[in-house]
Formats: structure tokens, C-alpha cells, sequence
């Protein structure tokens, strides 16, 4: 490829009824790109350059976007189920409304994403960074957020359901009506953390014990 210009037309010249399947990808400048809707379910995009890409309902099923740089992408809407985002970047990204389930997110750089309304059940998110994150009212029913750095991030209304969450930062973050039901908190930080009116039903607490159900009357 001669420029940028070229690699942005060879990409999009290959694209057919919206279908582009197990396509090798792999350490492209696809920054910008407009792969707006389009069916990318297996491409290999490992260690590619997506800044500012439009991805928006993209469908993106057992994806390899491993050590691609997402920042600022556009993801809204898409379908990444079963995808691996490992040690991706995704700094500022729109991910609102996004369906991660099941997806492998270890060491993933989340840091100032929108993730409002994201689905992220079993979600493999050790390690990763979601601080300053919007979490509000995401599904995050038995993801594995071990280690994860969660300091600032916005869970307001987050189902934690079952999810780990063991010796994770939960430092100045706002679980406001989060419900962590049977989550493990085992050595979480939670200094300055919101915890009001979140639900902690059988909940294992920073010190290991476990928190049992209140009754509140209003």
C-alpha cells in the first residue's frame, strides 16, 4: 500500500453485501475507517490501528482485536460476543449499548469509556483498567473483574450479579443502587466508595465476611 488513502480503499473495496468473515487484518492504519454495520465476525485485527474508527452495530463475534488501539472508536451497539480485546486500547471509546459477553478483556485499557447500558456478562475482565469508566446500568452478571482498576468509575444501577471482583479498586467509585448480590469483594478497596442503596445480598465483603440481606422500610 502506497498511503493511508490506498489501505482505506483496499479494505472497503474488499467489503461485499456488508460481509467481510475471517479476513487477516492484523497491524493495519485503519484509523477513521467507516465500518459502520458491516459483518466482521473472526477478522484478525490483533495489534491494528482503529483510532476514531465507526464500528457502530458492527458485528464483531470472536473478533481478535488483541493489542488493537481503539481510541475514540466508535463502538455503540456492536456485537462483540465471545471477542478477544486483550491489552487493547480503548481510551475514551463509545461502547454504549455494546454486547461483551463473554468476552476476553484482560489487561484491556478502558479508562474514560462510555460503557453505559453494555452488556459484559462473563466478561474476562482481569486487570483491566475501567477508571473514570461510565458503568451505569451495565450487565456485569458473573464477569471476573479481578485486579481491575475500577477508581472513579460511574456503576450507578450496575448488576454485579455473582461477578469477582476480588482485590479489584472500587476507590471513589458510584455504586448508587448497584446491585452486587452473591458478588466477591474479597479484599476490594472501597475507601470513598458509594455504596448507597446498593444491594449486598450475601455479598463477600472486603474483610470476608458476608453481608446478609436488610430489610429497609421507607
Amino acid at each position: 500500500m502506497k498511503n493511508y488513502a490506498d489501505k482505506q480503499e483496499f479494505i472497503l473495496n474488499q467489503i461485499t453485501n456488508k460481509s467481510f468473515k475471517h479476513q487477516d487484518l492484523s497491524g493495519c492504519d485503519l484509523r477513521e475507517i467507516d465500518l459502520k454495520g458491516v459483518d466482521l465476525s473472526g477478522v484478525n485485527f490483533i495489534g491494528s490501528d482503529l483510532r476514531g474508527a465507526n464500528l457502530c452495530g458492527s458485528i464483531l463475534i470472536r473478533a481478535n482485536l488483541s493489542g488493537a488501539n481503539l481510541m475514540q472508536a466508535s463502538l455503540r451497539g456492536a456485537n462483540l460476543y465471545e471477542a478477544s480485546l486483550c491489552e487493547a486500547n480503548l481510551i475514551n471509546a463509545d461502547l454504549r449499548q455494546a454486547n461483551l459477553c463473554g468476552t476476553f478483556l484482560w489487561r484491556v485499557k478502558l479508562t474514560g469509556s462510555n460503557l453505559w447500558g453494555t452488556s459484559l456478562c462473563a466478561a474476562d475482565l482481569r486487570e483491566a483498567d475501567l477508571s473514570e469508566a461510565q458503568l451505569i446500568e451495565a450487565s456485569l452478571i458473573e464477569a471476573n473483574l479481578s485486579f481491575a482498576n475500577l477508581a472513579r468509575a460511574k456503576l450507578c444501577g450496575a448488576i454485579l450479579l455473582e461477578a469477582n471482583l476480588t482485590e479489584a479498586n472500587l476507590m471513589g467509585a458510584d455504586l448508587t443502587w448497584a446491585n452486587l448480590t452473591k458478588a466477591n469483594l474479597s479484599k476490594t478497596n472501597l475507601s470513598e466508595t458509594n455504596l448507597i442503596y446498593a444491594k449486598l445480598r450475601d455479598t463477600i465483603m472486603p474483610d470476608g465476611t458476608v453481608e446478609q440481606p436488610q430489610i429497609v422500610i421507607y
